[in-house]
């Protein structure tokens, strides 16, 4: 096969594979929550996943998302593991072991329509949780620790969701907030690893998620860039305000009934 014929039969993979709508709305919104992940060290998914599923589906933006989420904080890795408390990160990794296969079968095998519902009312209620402030403020305890990576890995399943109980757990405790930055990107990088697996398995690496992930990576790892830059320099309430509101707005705008609105 010569060269001119292998990038001819590329391209039409790749243009059949792409969905036929909302590409640009993916992209800008790729930035978005490319920023907030940066910045925070979460809250991608409660921006992407809500607003990316009723443009392409549930099934096919998480894993879109797990694939470029992946790939895009690899640099933050050895920083991370530098600085994070790894007993405790693994401690919950071990939890997110049993709960990502279960959030995986939940996303393979659950009507569509119903999940994103669900997904919507997961991202308010854990966005609840952000706002109002409640935080775990006693001891880290093994038993709670791996409970915590169980329920995360169980929204990191379904729809890469698992970022607020963790963050609620860690910044309760007298750690400050870098170190929380840092344990919160190690145990995702380690739950990323289990994601892949399940995903494989349960038969959700679709070749839409491929062509979608090189259009989209390049916007969120933009994002992710600016994002990192402007932890240090930026105030965290202002900032972290501003993710709340771009929470809100994408779980409002993600729900089934306002449809067409982002396509």
């Amino acid at each position: 096969m010569s060269l001119d014929t292998l990038l001819a039969n590329t391209g039409a993979w790749f243009v059949a594979a792409l969905p036929d709508h909302g590409i640009l709305s993916l992209v800008a919104i790729a930035f978005i929550a490319g920023l907030a992940r940066g910045f925070s060290g979460f809250g991608a998914a409660l921006i992407f996943i809500p607003l990316g599923g009723a443009i392409i589906g549930p099934k096919l933006i998480s894993p879109v998302l797990l694939v470029i989420d992946g790939l895009a904080t690899l640099g933050m890795i050895p920083p991370a593991w530098r600085s994070a408390n790894r007993h405790e990160v693994f401690t919950m990794a071990a939890g997110a072991v049993l709960g990502v296969p279960a959030g995986t079968a939940a996303l393979a095998l659950v009507d569509p329509l119903t999940l994103r519902w669900a997904i919507t009312a997961i991202a308010i209620c854990l966005l609840a949780l952000l706002v109002s402030g409640w935080r775990y403020h006693g001891e880290p305890r093994t038993s709670l620790t791996s409970m915590t990576g169980l329920v995360a890995g169980l929204f990191s399943g379904a729809a890469q969701l698992g970022g607020p109980p963790v963050v609620a757990y860690w910044l309760g405790g007298k750690t400050n907030f870098a170190r929380v930055r840092a344990n919160v990107i190690l145990y995702f990088a380690i739950s990323t690893c289990f994601s892949v697996v399940s995903y494989y398995f349960g038969g959700l690496f679709v070749q839409a998620v491929f062509a979608l992930t090189i259009v989209i990576l390049p916007s969120y790892a933009i994002g992710l860039y600016v994002g990192s830059k402007l932890f240090g320099l930026g105030k965290e309430s202002t900032f972290r305000t501003i993710c709340y509101l771009l929470i809100a707005a994408s779980a409002i705008m993600g729900m089934p009934a306002l449809d067409g609105i982002l396509r």
